[in-house]
């Protein structure tokens, strides 16, 4: 099992878990933009009720199910520590992945990826218009709740996309990378897309930040 430590521009995970014994509790992200700042696409009702409320109740809940882990740490409770592992995975997941999230999305953003970043995508997908339209279709099939996902595979060296159910974070259960999420739990877009999941990720792509997913490429190329 592994912790969860956030900082305002980036979750990671890391081991061991004794480091839960002198842990910082997490906390909510600011947001880079206005709740506003992202209309017509995604409006300003969704993004106060997804940041302020949802992704909120992730980090007080992972606050709540690692402060059990530490108390079942220190008794040796075995039992508790594996009874608490699905609520880490979830809200920790739900950490991670709203933070990614907030910073993949930009007012200035839309239009297409440039330099290394499009390379990559025009050598592992033949086209920025074949990867566009796999994402999609990966993200408006996901089943439920889940997310779409461009991710960077280490050992290949190469890009894949993927779908993660619920809350389940993309490194931790895949092992890639994650570039670019989309969240396409109906929190996301119902308010203003309705139960029409295709229109909401036709929309998305005007404001997606390529330069942060550029930037989160170079870095896991290093």
């Amino acid at each position: 099992l592994l912790i969860f430590i956030s900082s305002r521009s980036s979750t990671k995970l890391v081991a061991p878990l004794g480091c839960l014994v002198s842990r910082q509790k997490h906390t909510l992200p600011d947001l880079p933009y206005d709740y506003a700042a992202l209309e017509p696409h995604i409006n300003a009702e969704i993004m106060q009720l997804h940041h302020s409320k949802h992704h909120a109740t992730y980090v007080n809940n992972l606050n709540v199910a690692e402060e059990k882990y530490k108390e079942a740490l220190a008794k040796g409770d075995v039992t508790t520590q594996v009874s608490l592992q699905p609520a880490l995975k979830f809200n920790g997941g739900g950490h991670i992945n709203h933070t990614i999230f907030w910073t993949n999305l930009s007012p200035n953003g839309g239009g297409e990826p440039k330099g290394e970043l499009m390379e990559a995508i025009k050598r592992d997908f033949g086209s920025f218009a074949n990867f566009k339209e796999k994402l999609t279709a990966v993200s408006v099939g996901v089943q439920g709740s889940g997310w779409g996902w461009l991710g960077y595979n280490k050992e290949q060296g190469r890009l894949q996309i993927a779908a993660c159910a619920n809350q389940d974070p993309l490194q931790g259960t895949t092992g890639l990378i994650p570039l670019l999420g989309i969240d396409v739990w109906e929190h996301a877009y119902y308010l203003q897309y309705k139960n029409v999941r295709p229109d909401y990720l036709k929309a998305i792509w005007n404001v997606i930040n390529w330069e942060n997913v550029s930037s989160r490429y170079a870095t896991c190329k290093k």
